[in-house]
C-alpha cells in the first residue's frame, strides 16, 4: 500500500484504523505454499490472528483450511463457509463438554493432554479419529511467550509419554490419523522443524491409521530493515525432501499439514494513528497518539518491534521520538524512533498489524476497538465498523434498584 493510498484511508475512515492488504496475504500464502513443491501441502490458517471473516473467506478462495483453537473459532469458520473437514481443532485447557461439542460439529479433533485423551476414548472409542499433540522438549521461538514446545510448556504430550499414549490407544480401540507439534514462533533455523520432523517420523511408527503429519508453524516474518526471518523456500525444500524421503523409506502415503498465522496476514496490516501531542520531557520527546496496547498490545506483552513511519510528512526532517499510546498505563508502541517531524495531527502507520492486532484488542480504559478497512482489488472497503459507546454496554444488566432515581424538590423540602 502506498503512502497516498493510507492518507486516503486516514482521511475517509478515521483513526485508530486497521488496514490489510489483500494481496499481500494472497501472495504470503502463494508463497508458503510453493515453498514445499513438489508436495501438495495442507495449510491451515490459524484464524486466532486475524478472524475477520472477509480474510476467512479471502483464503479459503486460495485453498486453505483452518486452524482454530476454540469453539467460537470453530464457529467463524463454519460462518465463513469453510467444510468442518477444512478445520483442525486444537483445544488447551478447555471443558470436555467443548470438545463434544467441536465433535458434534464435525472437525477434526487435536487433543495434547493424557487425561482428556483417556476420556475421549472412553466416550467415542474408535467411532471419531483424533489427532495427537505431541511436546517434542524443543526450545524454538524468540520471545518465552511464543516458545511452546519445551519441557516446561503447558501444551503437547510429552514425547517420553508416548508409551502411555499407546497403551491408552490401545484399551480404547482409538483411530489415530494424525500428529501433531507445534514449537513455538519466530523460527529461523531449519533444523528446528527437521528435529521435530524427526521426533515425528519415530512416533509414527506406532500409529499404522495415520492419514497426515502436522508440523505446527512459527515461520518468522520481517519487522523491521535487515531483521532475521524463516528462508521459507530453503525450509520448504529441506522439509520436503525429508518428508518424501521418510514416505519412501516407510511406504506410507501421509499428507504434511502447516498452520501459518502470523507469517500470512502480519505483514498485510498497518494500524493508522493520529498524533494527539508531541510532549516535550527534561529527556524525551512524546508522541502521543490515539490508540494503544489496547490496539496493538504486541510492543508490551512481548516486547515485539513494529516500524512506524509518519505518512503525513514523510520527507521531513528526521528527528528522534517514542510513541506511545492514551491508555493509562505505561503504553509504549515504539521507544527512541527515528522518524520524520511529527506534528500534532500527523498520521502514523504502524506496521505488521494484521497478524494480533485487532484479534488481541480490548476496551480498556472504556476505549472502543478501531474499524477494519481490506484493500481489495484496488478499493479500500469497510469489513468492520468502529465501535460506539452502545457496543461497549451492550450486554450490561442494569439491576432495578441501583438505578439512579431523580431527588425532587418536595422531597428535598421534607428530608
Amino acid at each position: 500500500m502506498t503512502t497516498e493510498t493510507l492518507q486516503s484511508i486516514a482521511s475517509t475512515f478515521g483513526t485508530p484504523t486497521y488496514v490489510y492488504d489483500a494481496n499481500v496475504t494472497i501472495e504470503q500464502y502463494k508463497k508458503l505454499h510453493r515453498a514445499f513443491h513438489p508436495l501438495d501441502v495442507k495449510l491451515h490458517y490459524a484464524l486466532k490472528a486475524l478472524n475477520n471473516v472477509n480474510i476467512l473467506r479471502l483464503l479459503k478462495q486460495e485453498g486453505a483450511g483452518l486452524d482454530a483453537v476454540s469453539i467460537g473459532e470453530i464457529h467463524l469458520g463454519l460462518r465463513a463457509g469453510f467444510e468442518p473437514s477444512k478445520i483442525m481443532y486444537t483445544p488447551n485447557c478447555v471443558s470436555f463438554s467443548e470438545i463434544q461439542e467441536a465433535v458434534e460439529l464435525g472437525v477434526h479433533i487435536n487433543l495434547d493432554n493424557l487425561s482428556v485423551l483417556e476420556k475421549f476414548g472412553s466416550t467415542y472409542g474408535g467411532n471419531v479419529p483424533v489427532c495427537i499433540r505431541i511436546n517434542p522438549h524443543i526450545m524454538a521461538g524468540g520471545n518465552a511467550n511464543i516458545s511452546v514446545g519445551h519441557i516446561d510448556s503447558k501444551f503437547g504430550i510429552s514425547i517420553h509419554q508416548l508409551r502411555h499414549v499407546c497403551r491408552i490407544v490401545e484399551h480404547y480401540d482409538m483411530s489415530v490419523i494424525g500428529l501433531h507439534m507445534h514449537t513455538g514462533s519466530d523460527i529461523i533455523d531449519p533444523d528446528v522443524f527437521l528435529r521435530g520432523a524427526e521426533l515425528l517420523y519415530d512416533a509414527s511408527e506406532l500409529f499404522p491409521n495415520l492419514r497426515f503429519l502436522d508440523f505446527g508453524s512459527g515461520f518468522k516474518v520481517s519487522y523491521k530493515e535487515s531483521d532475521l526471518v524463516t528462508e521459507i523456500e530453503i525450509i520448504g525444500k529441506r522439509i520436503a525432501e525429508s518428508f518424501q524421503e521418510f514416505c519412501n523409506r516407510t511406504n506410507r502415503d501421509l499428507e504434511l499439514w502447516f498452520e501459518p498465522g502470523k507469517f500470512i496476514v502480519s505483514e498485510a496490516g498497518k494500524l493508522l494513528v493520529q498524533t494527539n501531542v508531541v510532549k516535550q520531557t527534561t529527556s524525551t520527546v512524546f508522541v502521543g497518539v490515539d490508540s494503544g496496547q489496547n490496539h496493538l498490545l504486541r510492543p508490551m506483552f512481548y516486547n515485539a518491534y513494529h516500524e512506524i513511519a509518519n505518512i503525513s510528512n514523510p520527507e521531513g526532517e528526521k528527528k528522534l521520538y517514542s510513541v506511545v499510546g492514551y491508555i493509562c498505563e505505561s503504553d509504549t508502541l515504539g521507544h527512541n524512533r527515528l522518524l520524520t517531524e511529527v506534528r500534532e495531527g500527523d498520521v502514523l502507520a504502524i506496521s505488521n498489524a494484521g497478524a494480533y492486532g485487532f484479534s488481541m484488542s480490548n476496551q480498556y480504559n472504556a476505549r472502543m476497538r478501531p474499524a477494519e478497512i481490506l484493500v481489495y482489488n484496488g478499493e479500500a472497503r469497510l469489513i468492520r465498523r468502529r465501535e460506539t459507546l452502545e457496543d461497549l454496554i451492550r450486554t450490561e444488566i442494569e439491576l432495578p434498584e441501583l438505578i439512579h432515581k431523580e431527588v425532587g424538590v418536595d422531597k428535598l423540602e421534607n428530608a
